[in-house]
């Protein structure tokens, strides 16, 4: 019958009643099989008094000739007891035996098939591991086959193309483990032309066929069992079926009905019966490591035979032992690493090992036979001997008892109290002595003993089907247990949920990161695997996918002749590109044409002969800058094409290069996936065009938050869907002490993330198995106001929380409990269903499964939360380095670098300069004070005039060099007093302060080591009043007390290199000053002052001055070498900055004669420069031209050439303005 639920009672007007049980099932009375709910749950929850009726509905149903209820626990003050009710109905079957040698052949009418779908069902049971369950082929290699392969079944079809590659040709599909457990097993196939489904007991897979060929155009006939005669297409050798089919339907045909009928449609073939009758064999199950079975060996022979056949998914485990009866000695037969090893030990002699067989733990049946005569020893595996052959010293005798498996708690024999465990698995087909065992002997207490076995059943499992190891993360398994290798996925976890990356390249900027490649995963837990990206870490963090056409591609040569269509290529999928895109704030293209006499449109109704495909395959004919379907380019919108006659500057149709350079914006249709470019194929039509690469910028889930200001206020959502795994991250900020962030409720079955103490995260749920909490506690409060990042994840193995760069804390699940989730309610955010316990403060960028949710456009149309949260640099201000200042943003943070020596979106890039011989640059502080004085009374450097008083500064800079003496700083005053930083004639550190024009200087010489070695030295001078200070490479650290003064009057300039007036200054300074310096200097402050900043970023009027060669360099750390500038790290000061050999200022020059001298020669050497530029540049695109040549179609050189050199020889007269399109 078809068992559809059971029901349970204690015994009547008793305490009797069971508590909980395994309920098991067979057909015919012998191996038995476990019912499973959830494919792990194998016991059932009873009842709890003796009255009450505990009713189950079974999911799925199951058919089934016999039942057994096996109680595992009862209550402790009475007896087992139980009343029984089963609920089913009738269940009709036919069957058809195969013996391995049969098969059938069914024929059918051309009429009766489906044209569009055919469907194949059956029910099958067998012992054999291996075997052909169906097969239909047709012609040219085309074929379906069903096939039984070490207990799994392959799907494999093969479409019959012998003209592509075989990818493309065949495909298999695979399902189902231990098939070969001799208990039935359904399967499903549906074929609808290009589609296949695939269902074996109630998993399925699907395969979708590329190309337009399916697999209903086949022969009209199909075999059963196996393959008759030889098949056209099967060129691999196979093994018919050997066990029995039921039920068997074909496109609702009853094949077993036909066949015992002996319809003319079927041809049997072999051996065929209409029943299943099998000899039972009978397997025990090992369940635990103590599990035991104690055979008596056989009395009086002068031989060991041992015989059995086992299964198991552990590496290891002890199998068998055996104390010789007459003689010492003993065998031990284990697995080791998935082999198996048998060992020998006779007293005064060495132990023996014998090593047969590999890979013995992957859940098949291995056979071993074990024989020991005279001293003659034989170790079979499978079938193949062991490789090397033993001989034994003495006779040996059969044991008293072999235990197979574990040893009994009062053994001490060979073995026995070692570090191996029992085995735990499956056996079957016993044998001592020649003599096979019984195991319902056994199971009778009429032979042997036994602990923790389960007779007349195979309870092995496999834990990895369906597998639990996502996104392509291998299964590997022990009896109680599965783990998921992760290696090369980009996910980590129990069962690789998690991924490695952060899900944009704003998430990774404000990790602290800076411009590079990164991997982005933008659905985190989600399908989509990692794209590898350009992240742009500037104000705006742009994100940049490259393709395989950003060089100059042909598109018609002079001859006429056109290349084939090129589709771009990403180095993303589209499924990335369009989370990409999505996820961004704005996004872009940029696409330039160059045109000779080659339109885009024709005529002046503007037919299109040009377009580009995007993202969805549709066709576009817009430009940058107008709309959607507008067949104009923006300067046709504009009217300020070259020829007003035309929409866009490629249609003038003249006989030289002109260009249209626009930008495609509309994130819809991006990103271009091919650029089509057509002309009327008029003699020397020529055109050509460079896409460059996505760009985009924004994350508008990162800063996506709302604020809850009233703990009855929350957000709802639609039910998380979360069952087998679920993952929730989001950052929150609050001064509140405790309150829910998320809450899900079931039936029973609930999640929730709160807030439960203010040093304590907490991550409750329960799926079935009771209430399970994990908590994250931390040192200090997380309400303090700043963003704390919060991720949980429960999957089938474990659950996790992590707060911050906190310890994560973990819980296994429990083995063999529930595992599914299941939540009915609306998702709560930010409170609770019953309003209480609600969070107060702001969440952002909530993620569930990697799919964020929207909280702003759900705050907007709910009271008491307001869409997005202020405050950022409380948590991300110690991004900004250097003295950077951290500025509020609606959605972010951006570091002002106004007041420090650094530069960049975090202050962090260097400003380093190298001087040459004789090379200066000094900073008036009087200039910098009348100017922002009169701009801004407020600005700090306003406070440096003459009556100014510093009582204290700090001073930094970096320096490389070899020369000796140097001088590193120069600050003068109005009243004669300096702070100077040199380098003595031995390379030491020496540093002088004077504050009082009346006493000499304070001079401290900081012997650290020779600082003049073409290394990279960091010097930073703390002064507060007469207390120094100084600490140089960030740990040789000293401090000295000044005798000069305390107080830094009237500040006047900052000099660097070669100073030519110092008053007042000591003979060293002087000449360190002459000598001035030479090599890379950078990251240069004095107070709020930043002498290089100044000069290389001109921002705005700067009172700065430049004199000899100072070049601007990446960094000092990078230099070629300690004297001379890096020619690809550094570019020249004087590129649009201002002179630097005249000695003018940049701004607020003295307009001396001198000056005017020396502005004429820079105006000369400045026009030198730019012929000189212009030149390279034209050697430059030449070069790169002929780089990219292997990339353009092949048409003749001088074709080639001229293409290059034209457009850029014509760019400066014709080349239109960038056009954006928003």
């Amino acid at each position: 019958m078809e068992v559809t639920a059971v029901a349970t009672q204690g015994g009547y007007g008793s305490s009797d009643w069971v508590t909980s049980y395994v309920l098991m099932f067979s057909d015919g009375g012998r191996n038995w099989k476990q019912y499973r709910q959830e494919e792990s749950i194998s016991g059932f929850p009873g009842n709890t008094n003796a009255d009450s009726v505990v009713h189950y509905r079974l999911q799925p149903p199951f058919e089934a000739r016999f039942l057994r209820f096996l109680p595992l626990a009862w209550n402790p003050k009475g007896r087992i007891g139980m009343r029984i009710e089963v609920y089913g109905c009738a269940y009709r079957s036919e069957m058809v035996n195969f013996d391995g040698k049969s098969s059938l052949l069914y024929t059918f009418n051309q009429k009766s098939v489906s044209p569009t779908k055919d469907v194949i069902s059956l029910k099958f049971k067998t012992r054999q591991s291996d075997g052909i369950l169906l097969h239909r082929e047709g012609q040219n290699g085309k074929h379906i086959t069903l096939e039984l392969v070490k207990g799994t079944l392959i799907l494999s079809f093969n479409s019959g193309h012998a003209t592509l590659p075989s990818p493309h040709t065949r495909a298999t599909l695979t399902l189902g483990s231990l098939l070969d457990d001799q208990h039935w097993h359904s399967v499903l196939i549906e074929l609808l032309n290009t589609h296949v489904n695939f269902t074996v007991d109630r998993h399925t897979q699907h395969f979708q066929a590329t190309g337009e060929s399916g697999y209903l155009d086949l022969d009209y006939e199909i075999s059963f069992g196996g393959i008759p005669g030889h098949g056209k297409s099967v060129a691999f050798p196979h093994k018919n079926f050997h066990g029995c089919f039921e039920n068997l339907y074909y496109n609702g045909v009853d094949i077993i009905d036909l066949s015992k009928k002996h319809k003319p449609q079927i041809l049997i073939m072999g051996n065929v019966s209409f029943s299943c009758s099998h000899p039972q064999i009978v397997p025990l199950t090992f369940l635990s490591p103590r599990s035991y079975l104690a055979l008596p060996g056989t009395t009086g022979e002068d031989k060991v035979s041992v015989a059995f056949q086992f299964r198991t998914w552990n590496r290891a485990g002890l199998l068998l032992t055996s104390q010789f009866q007459h003689k010492p000695g003993a065998l031990i037969l284990m697995l080791n690493d998935g082999k198996l090893k048998l060992s020998l030990s006779q007293p005064g002699h060495p132990a023996r090992d014998v090593t047969a067989g590999a890979g013995l733990s992957d859940g098949q049946w291995h056979s071993v036979s074990l024989s020991l005569k005279g001293n003659h020893l034989s170790v079979m595996v499978d079938g193949e001997a062991a490789s090397v052959a033993h001989s034994l010293r003495g006779q040996i005798d059969s044991g008293d008892i072999y235990y197979l498996g574990g040893c009994p708690n009062s053994s001490s024999g060979p073995g026995c109290g070692g570090p191996l465990a029992g085995f735990q698995g499956c056996l079957r087909l016993i044998s001592i002595g020649d003599k096979a065992v019984d195991p319902i002997t056994v199971q009778q207490g009429a032979l042997g003993t036994f602990r923790d076995l389960q007779i007349d059943t195979c309870g092995l499992t496999d834990r990895c089907l369906p597998s639990y190891c996502e996104h392509g993360g291998e299964c590997s398994q022990s009896w109680d247990t599965f783990s998921c290798d992760c290696v090369h996925t980009g996910y980590t976890g129990a069962t690789c949920h998690s991924s490695l990356y952060e899900q944009s390249c704003e998430a990774h900027k404000h990790r602290g990161n800076s411009s590079g490649l990164y991997y982005i995963d933008s659905d985190g837990s989600g399908p989509l695997g990692p794209a590898l990206v350009y992240c742009n870490m500037t104000d705006t963090t742009w994100t940049s996918v490259q393709h395989n056409g950003s060089h100059l591609a042909r598109v018609k040569s002079s001859n006429g002749e056109s290349p084939h269509p090129v589709f771009l290529k990403y180095t993303a999928s589209m499924d990335q590109l369009q989370a990409i895109i999505d996820r961004a704030d704005h996004c872009q293209q940029e696409l330039a044409f160059h045109c000779k006499k080659s339109r885009l449109s024709t005529g002046h109704d503007g037919t299109p002969v040009s377009w580009w495909v995007g993202r969805t395959n549709e066709t576009h004919t817009y430009w940058g800058g107008s709309l959607p379907d507008a067949q104009k380019c923006a300067c046709g919108l504009q009217g300020n094409c070259l020829d007003s006659q035309y929409y866009c500057n490629c249609d003038a149709d003249r006989n030289e290069w002109t260009s249209d350079t626009v930008i495609l914006s509309h994130k819809e249709h991006l990103p271009v996936t091919q650029v089509v470019m057509s002309t009327t194929g008029r003699p020397h039509s020529e055109a050509a065009y460079a896409l460059g690469p996505l760009l985009c910028w924004g994350d508008n889930s990162f800063w996506n938050s709302a604020s809850f200001n009233t703990e009855t206020s929350y957000l709802h959502f639609p039910t998380f869907r979360g069952e087998l795994s679920a993952d929730v991250s989001f950052f929150f900020k609050t001064t509140a002490p405790s309150g829910v962030f998320v809450e899900n409720l079931g039936i029973t079955d609930f999640i929730r993330l709160e807030l439960h103490a203010p040093a304590e995260v907490t991550f409750s749920f329960d799926v079935g198995n009771g209430h399970c909490e994990v908590t994250v506690r931390s040192p200090t409060p997380f309400n303090d106001n700043r963003w704390h990042h919060v991720r949980a994840e429960r999957n089938v193995k474990e659950a996790s929380l992590q707060v911050d760069q906190l310890p994560s804390k973990t819980q296994p699940a429990p083995p063999d409990g529930h595992t599914r989730l299941q939540l009915n309610s609306q998702l709560f955010v930010g409170g609770t269903a019953t309003r209480q316990r609600g969070f107060l403060g702001c969440i952002r960028s909530l993620r569930l499964n990697g799919l964020a949710l929207d909280l702003e456009e759900r705050a907007t149309m709910t009271p008491g939360v307001e869409p997005g949260c202020p405050g950022h640099c409380s948590s991300y201000g110690h991004l900004c380095r250097n003295g950077g200042r951290c500025r509020e943003r609606p959605r972010g943070i951006t570091c002002d670098c106004a007041f420090s020596a650094y530069d960049g979106p975090f202050c962090e890039s260097e400003i380093s300069a190298y001087f040459g011989t004789g090379s200066s640059v000094i900073y008036n502080f009087q200039e910098h004070s009348n100017y922002t004085s009169s701009k801004n009374s407020s600005s700090f450097a306003a406070l440096f005039h003459e009556d100014l008083t510093l009582a204290g500064e700090m001073t930094t800079l970096s320096f490389r060099t070899t020369g000796t003496p140097s001088l590193l700083l120069y600050v003068s005053s109005f009243y004669e007093e300096y702070l100077s930083v040199i380098l003595a004639p031995n390379g030491t550190l020496q540093i002088r302060y004077k504050l009082d024009r009346h006493q000499e200087p304070d001079v401290f010489n900081f012997g650290f080591k020779n600082l003049a070695d073409g290394q990279l030295h960091q010097v930073k001078i703390h002064r507060e009043a007469a207390v120094v200070s100084v600490e140089v490479n960030q740990n040789a650290r000293r401090q000295v007390i000044l005798s000069s003064g305390t107080e830094f009057n009237a500040v006047k300039s900052l000099m660097l290199g070669t100073i030519l007036e110092t008053a007042g200054a000591d003979p060293d300074t002087l000449r360190a000053g002459a000598r001035g310096f030479t090599g890379c200097l950078s990251a240069v402050r004095f107070g709020p002052a930043a002498p290089l900043k100044a000069a290389l970023r001109p921002g705005g009027p700067a009172p700065v001055t430049v004199r000899g060669r100072v070049t601007a360099a990446s960094r000092c750390a990078e230099g070629a070498g300690p004297g001379a500038p890096a020619q690809e790290a550094t570019r020249p000061l004087a590129g649009g900055s201002g002179p630097t050999d005249g000695g003018e200022p940049l701004v607020n020059a003295d307009r001396s004669d001198s000056a005017v001298i020396g502005g004429v020669i820079a105006v000369v050497i400045f026009i030198l420069l730019s012929i000189t530029a212009v030149a390279i540049r034209i050697y430059q695109q030449r070069w790169l031209y002929q780089k990219n040549e292997s990339n353009i179609p092949q048409t003749g050189d001088n074709a080639e050439t001229a293409l290059k050199s034209e457009v850029n020889m014509q760019s400066t007269i014709s080349e239109s303005q960038k056009e954006y399109f928003f």
